[in-house]
C-alpha cells in the first residue's frame, strides 16, 4: 500500500473559549474511549473524519444496521458547527408543515432553491437534498427536535422561499445536537462506535490500485498510527477558520473570524491527496455587511445593523469607498443586495446619515437606543463622526468629493420630486444636518463556498470525473458552492449535511454487511 500525505494547512487552533459544561458534549473519558494501539489492530466497516453534523448522523445510521464504526475528530468535543450554528433548516412534507397546515413538496423545494440562487447550485446535489430534507427534519421530530410555535417561516436574514418551509429551534444548532447525541450514546456504549477525539487524520492510505482503505492519525502527543477500514467518509467541514487556505480557494480574503476553530480545511486536503477535486470557490457571496471589531483581516464580528428595509426602511445612504452609491437601499431583496455588495471594492461599504436622522430614525441597530448608538461613535474604530461630509469621509476613509456628491445629488433630487437614479422610493429626509455620520460594514460569511467534487451517490471525484473507490463525502466539505450556489439558500447547509449523513451511513454500512 502507499499513503497519501494530506496535511492540512493553517497555524494550530486554540481551545480556550470553547463550550465548556454545556451538557452537549462527549469526551472520550465519558464514554470510555481512549485512542491506543488497540484501534490499528482492527478493521472498520465504516471510518468518519469529522464527528460533526454530517458525521454523527453517518456514524448513528451505519451503526444501527450493525456496522463497526470510528469516529474521528480534532476537537475534543462531538458536534462540530453545530455548537456555533443557528441551526437553520429547511424540507417539505414536514410534521411542522402539516401542523401549519401548508401543502409543499420536494420538488417544489428544488424549484424553489435554484430561483434563490439563480440556477447557481449543483442541480443533482440539490436535487438530492432536497428530496431527502422532509423525511430527515421528521426524523428529528421523532426523537425530540422542535421549533417555535412561528414557525415555519419563509425566510430570516436571507431570501425568502416561496412556501413556509424554514425552521430551526431556540436553542440553535445545540438543539440538533442534543437529538444527536441522544442516539448516539446507545451505540457507543455497545461498541458499535468508537470515538477518537483531539485527533487529526493526517494521511488516507490507498492500494495501488487506488481504493482509500484507511487513515492515519495523530493524537495531541504526535504519535500517529495506521487506522483500516473499508469506507471513508470525509466530513470534517470546510475551510472558514483557515485564512490562509480560504483567500487561497475563494481569491477574497477571510474577513470575520466567526466559524468553528477547527473548520481548518483539514478533509479537503484529504480529499486532495487521494486525487479529489475541488470546484465552487467562485461561487463565493459575502453577507450583506456586519460591523467589525477592529481593522485587522480576519476580524472579529460586533454587531450587526438593521438594513431590511421590509422591516424597517431606511433613512440612510450605503456608498463604497469611492463615495458612490451602489443598490438602493430600499431594495428589498437580500439576494440582489449581496450580489450589489460583491462587486464593490473591499467587499465593504459605509452607511452614512446626518444628524436629524440619527435623532429621529428608527434605531439602527436592532435593541440599541440613541444613547447607547452615540457612545460607540466615541470609540468603535468602525464608526465616523465629523462636522463636515469632507471632514468624515476623510476621518472613513472614503473618497471626499465622491460622498459630497452622492449626497448632493441624493438630497437635490429628493427636494425636486425627482426619480431617484437607482430607484429608491422611501426618502424621507435629506441629509443635510450636520455633524454627519458613517459606519464602515464589511461583507462577511462563515462558509466555505469551495469543497471536495462529489457524483449524486456522494463518492468523491478525481481529475478524470471518476469515483475514487472507497471515499466519500458529505457536510460543508461540499462546499456551499454546490449546495446552496452563489447566494444564501436558507437551511442549504444543515439540512444537505444531516440528509446526506444519514443517507450514506445506511449506505456503506449495507455495502459492508
Amino acid at each position: 500500500m502507499k499513503r497519501i500525505m494530506t496535511r492540512a494547512a493553517g497555524a494550530g487552533v486554540t481551545r480556550r473559549g470553547l463550550l465548556q459544561g454545556t451538557g452537549a458534549a462527549l469526551s472520550l473519558a465519558a464514554l470510555g474511549a481512549t485512542p491506543s494501539r488497540a484501534f490499528a489492530e482492527r478493521r472498520w466497516d465504516l471510518v468518519i473524519i469529522g464527528g460533526g453534523t454530517a458525521g454523527l448522523p453517518a456514524a448513528i445510521e451505519a451503526a444501527a444496521r450493525g456496522a463497526r464504526v470510528l469516529v474521528i475528530d480534532k476537537a475534543p468535543q462531538l458536534g462540530g458547527t453545530l455548537h456555533v450554528s443557528t441551526g437553520q433548516m429547511s424540507g417539505a412534507g414536514t410534521v411542522f408543515q402539516a401542523r401549519a397546515g401548508i401543502e409543499d413538496s420536494a420538488e417544489a423545494h428544488y424549484a424553489d432553491a435554484m430561483r434563490i440562487n439563480r440556477n447557481t447550485g449543483d442541480p443533482a446535489i440539490t436535487r438530492l437534498w432536497t428530496q431527502h430534507a422532509g423525511e430527515t427534519l421528521n426524523w428529528l421530530a421523532e426523537h425530540g427536535f422542535d421549533i417555535g410555535e412561528d414557525q415555519p417561516v419563509y425566510g430570516q436574514a436571507h431570501e425568502p422561499y416561496e412556501t413556509r418551509r424554514y425552521l430551526w429551534a431556540p436553542e440553535g444548532g445545540r438543539a440538533i445536537l442534543e437529538v444527536l447525541l441522544r442516539l448516539l450514546e446507545p451505540h457507543v456504549a455497545a461498541g458499535r462506535v468508537e470515538l477518537m477525539l483531539s485527533t487529526g487524520a493526517v494521511e488516507l492510505i490507498k492500494t495501488r490500485q487506488g481504493r482509500v482503505t484507511g487513515v492515519v492519525v495523530e493524537d495531541e502527543d504526535g504519535r500517529r498510527q495506521d487506522v483500516q477500514s473499508a469506507e471513508v467518509l470525509l466530513a470534517a467541514g470546510g475551510c472558514a477558520a483557515n485564512p490562509r487556505m480560504y483567500e487561497d480557494l475563494h481569491g477574497v480574503p477571510l474577513y470575520c473570524q466567526a466559524a468553528w476553530p477547527y473548520s481548518q480545511g483539514q478533509g479537503l486536503m484529504l480529499g486532495l491527496g487521494a486525487g479529489g477535486q475541488l470546484h465552487g470557490g467562485d461561487r463565493y457571496l459575502g453577507l450583506f455587511g456586519a460591523v467589525m471589531a477592529d481593522t485587522w483581516t480576519p476580524a472579529g464580528l460586533d454587531f450587526s445593523l438593521g438594513l431590511y428595509a421590509d422591516s424597517r426602511p431606511p433613512w440612510e445612504l450605503y456608498v463604497n469607498v469611492h463615495g458612490q452609491r451602489f443598490i438602493r437601499e430600499d431594495e428589498a431583496s437580500v439576494h440582489e443586495r449581496e450580489l450589489a455588495l460583491d462587486d464593490q471594492p473591499g467587499h465593504r461599504f459605509w452607511v452614512v446619515f446626518d444628524e436629524a436622522t440619527l435623532a429621529n430614525a428608527p434605531s439602527l441597530v436592532p435593541g440599541w437606543s440613541e444613547a447607547r448608538l452615540r457612545e460607540r461613535f466615541e470609540d468603535h474604530p468602525m464608526l465616523f463622526s465629523a462636522p463636515t461630509l469632507a471632514s468624515l469621509a476623510l476621518r472613513a476613509g472614503i473618497h471626499p468629493r465622491g460622498l459630497e456628491a452622492s449626497v448632493a445629488e441624493y438630497n437635490a433630487r429628493r427636494e425636486a420630486g425627482a426619480a431617484d437614479p437607482l430607484g429608491r422610493e422611501y426618502r424621507p429626509v435629506s441629509l443635510d444636518q450636520g455633524p454627519y455620520y458613517a459606519i464602515q460594514c464589511q461583507g462577511w460569511t462563515l462558509v466555505s463556498f469551495a469543497g471536495l467534487m462529489v457524483d449524486d451517490s456522494l463518492r468523491v471525484l478525481d481529475a478524470d470525473g471518476q469515483p475514487i473507490p472507497g471515499l466519500t463525502a458529505a457536510g460543508e466539505i461540499l462546499g456551499a458552492g454546490a449546495t446552496s450556489g452563489k447566494g444564501y439558500v436558507g437551511g442549504a447547509l444543515v439540512t444537505p449535511a444531516l440528509a446526506f449523513g444519514r443517507l450514506l451511513g445506511a449506505r456503506l454500512a449495507a455495502g459492508s454487511a
